[in-house]
């Protein structure tokens, strides 16, 4: 049986989503984006992969983030991406948020990473060739490099957009030195930093602490929050031990040395904060990161479209009362 020619919802932008400016600029970004970090690659079966895709453009989930090496392997995600967008998506261009980064390992030799000028444009060019793309719609790069001066890469970015390869730039897990010379330098080109991209979640608050939500609001900067559900820690799955198809169990990025006694009875006093609100504990893991209006929107990943229509329920509720947010941080400084 052939597959029938993709046809999105009618109703995609009334099913709840909701949309934030990104900074001081023209964008808006759907409060949840989908990033294709895993489960996206040549490992993966494509179909799972459209289901994810059509689910997320089915409800207003407009922003795809990716990287050159997601995966795995290296390159793939950006791959399947293409096969998406060739499939799927091509008439639906203009209404689509795409990014894509590079700044990690990639390719071997000395321009295979880190932030040269070189290896910026070589991968963007790479990638959108991968993706069937003439342009993205944000290129980042993805880290600070301490040994390449912060003028060349960012001149890059800078030529990047006037070459008309990237309509907007972003910075991902840079110090907030690097960020704030960042910011000045492409401001003064007429390429502002539209976003940055960094880690935060209930258990990792080192935006917060660090001052970079508050100096990129300063800056007329967007903040997308990659790694929400602290890489599954707080999806809930852990409550009862380490579950056999687990990511922790396979030791894929998460440890099972994260899940120390102390750990466990953070989760286990989160979930119950999180049951008394009527929301799972990863639902309200991703609400209480949208609570903060320093914050753009949340990046989720997904290996089966039900944990996309979990996550799409967090919008239900991100306010919290002083009491409940007290609740959470006592929670959290208990495993400290």
């Amino acid at each position: 049986m052939i597959n029938p020619v993709y046809s999105p919802a009618p109703g995609r932008y009334e099913s709840g989503i909701r949309f934030r400016r990104c900074g001081r600029s023209g964008i808006l970004l759907p409060e949840i984006a989908l990033g294709l970090w895993h489960n996206f690659g040549d490992v993966n079966p494509l179909a799972s992969s459209l289901e994810m895709a059509h689910y997320a453009f089915d409800h207003g989930i407009v922003h795809f983030d990716l990287a050159n090496n997601y995966g795995p392997s290296y390159g793939s995600a950006e791959e399947t991406f293409g096969l998406i967008m060739k499939k799927s998506f091509a008439p639906f261009r203009d209404e689509l948020f795409i990014s894509s980064k590079a700044g990690h390992d990639m390719w071997p030799g000395p321009y295979g990473e880190w932030g040269s000028r070189k290896y910026l444009m070589a991968s963007l060019d790479q990638s959108l060739k991968r993706m069937n793309l003439d342009y993205v719609d944000l290129f980042y790069s993805h880290r600070y490099d301490p040994e390449t001066p912060l003028e060349e890469t960012l001149q890059a970015l800078v030529d990047i957009v006037r070459a008309g390869k990237a309509l907007y730039v972003g910075i991902s897990k840079y110090p907030p030195q690097a960020a704030a010379f960042a910011y000045k330098y492409l401001r003064e080109r007429d390429v502002p930093c539209l976003v940055y991209q960094g880690r935060y979640n209930l258990i990792n608050r080192e935006p917060e602490v660090e001052g970079i939500l508050d100096q990129a609001k300063e800056n007329g900067v967007g903040f997308t929050a990659f790694s929400p559900l602290a890489q599954g820690l707080l999806t809930g799955r852990y409550l009862d031990g380490i579950p056999s198809d687990s990511r922790m169990a396979k030791e894929q990025f998460l440890k099972s040395s994260a899940l120390t006694p102390e750990m466990l009875k953070t989760l286990l006093a989160l979930n119950e904060i999180a049951a008394r609100r009527s929301q799972t504990l990863a639902e309200m893991a991703l609400a209480w990161c949208l609570k903060d209006d320093r914050v753009t929107s949340v990046i989720v990943g997904a290996s089966r479209v039900s944990q996309l229509e979990d996550d799409f329920k967090a919008l239900e509720n991100t306010a919290f009362s002083q009491e409940e947010l007290n609740a959470i941080d006592q929670a959290i400084s208990d495993k400290r």
